[in-house]
């Protein structure tokens, strides 16, 4: 399999400066589905007979743009039905995977771990695992230290999310590193899914759950509670910041340790932030909560690790001293080895120090 050139930038990744692309990044919630290359996934549509909503990488681009900024969550989703019927053969999902740490390792990570659904891919014709040891090889194949969460979709029966559980399991220690519910989250809480949870939990596989992102700052402890050592999002958390009734609840994350791993651009795009401006980042953050930025969706929403940074940068209080301090949180709460977190750590307090960033 040869090794494909790097892609054009997003259309608004342009406009990250130097000191945006220059920081060190600890990425930890990307959705491989999520996160294609342009050009690849319209030479992998077109490999596979299907019809794009466009025929150049140009418009193409375009589409997903539009699509992110349509104010419409259905909108935005459109493009998962094209990725995962680009992605579905096992040569494909190898190419997928090592270009995203490719394209990670680019744009400043230290460090990365990328999520998928690979029961998603069944349908399709491709096994589970053959998905997963697929996945993994493209992984291995960057110098990027990286992991692969296996996600179960939290809309299917208990049943579905079973089989994620165990397939998970399966390949514990060789690659996969946790588990994940992710999907449409609002009226599919956590406590859905106890019986999986539980399972991955005994069995000593981290979790981190998407929770707090299209329901209410209480999923997210609930999420806590059922042994979820990260939350993906947790943004509605900020709710209970201004509630004295709800307060306890941002305490019981804090005291648990647990990391958010928050994603600014798409929280707008699927309507759980208004604006990056006001965000519920910067609150968290100020208000004492581990958390860190993310992509999330590189493709769906156009962006770079690089590009959230700058928004960061321009459109919140947050300074590159923030950033910098919510990498060092990332790397600690990483599901890697304890080799890679250190080195990850390490790599970041130096960058800190040649930009002149004293970091406690």
């Amino acid at each position: 399999m040869t090794d494909s050139p790097a892609p054009p930038l997003p259309l608004n990744a342009l406009a990250a400066s130097p000191l945006a692309r220059r920081l060190p990044k600890v990425l930890l919630h990307e959705h491989l589905d999520g996160g294609l290359r342009v050009a690849t996934l319209l030479e992998l549509l077109q490999q596979r007979g299907i019809a794009p909503p466009a025929h150049s990488v140009a418009a193409l681009q375009a589409w997903f743009d539009g699509n992110a900024h349509a104010g419409s969550l259905v909108k935005y989703l459109e493009g998962f039905a094209l990725t995962v019927a680009a992605m579905a053969s096992p040569d494909a999902l190898e190419r997928v995977a090592f270009e995203a740490a490719e394209d990670a390792l680019a744009d400043g990570a230290v460090l990365a771990e990328f999520r998928i659904a690979p029961l998603l891919f069944e349908p399709h014709g491709v096994a589970p695992d053959a998905a997963v040891q697929a996945l993994l090889a493209g992984l291995a194949r960057s110098a990027l230290p990286s992991g692969l969460i296996v996600c179960a979709m939290r809309h299917l029966p208990v049943s579905e999310t079973l089989r994620a559980a165990h397939l998970a399991l399966r390949w514990q220690g060789r690659g996969v590193i946790a588990f994940d519910l992710a999907g449409g989250e609002f009226g599919h809480p956590p406590g859905e899914h106890a019986q999986a949870l539980t399972l991955v939990r005994e069995a000593g596989l981290p979790m981190t759950l998407h929770a707090g992102e299209a329901d209410a700052a209480e999923r997210v402890v609930e999420a806590v509670r059922l042994g979820a050592r990260r939350i993906g999002h947790g943004v509605h958390l900020v709710d209970a910041l201004g509630d004295p009734a709800r307060r306890a609840l941002v305490d019981e994350v804090i005291a648990a340790g647990v990391h958010l791993e928050v994603c600014p651009t798409s929280n707008v795009h699927t309507g759980a932030a208004r604006s990056i401006a006001t965000h519920p980042i910067t609150a968290l953050w100020r208000a004492g909560v581990s958390l860190s930025y993310h992509t999330d969706n590189r493709l769906m929403s156009c962006i770079t690790h690089s590009s959230e940074a700058q928004a960061l940068l321009d459109q919140t209080s947050l300074s590159a001293d923030d950033l910098l301090a919510m990498a060092v949180q990332a790397a600690r709460h990483s599901f890697l080895s304890t080799r890679a977190r250190h080195d990850a750590e390490a790599a970041i307090r130096g960058a800190a120090g040649r930009e002149g960033i004293s970091l406690d």
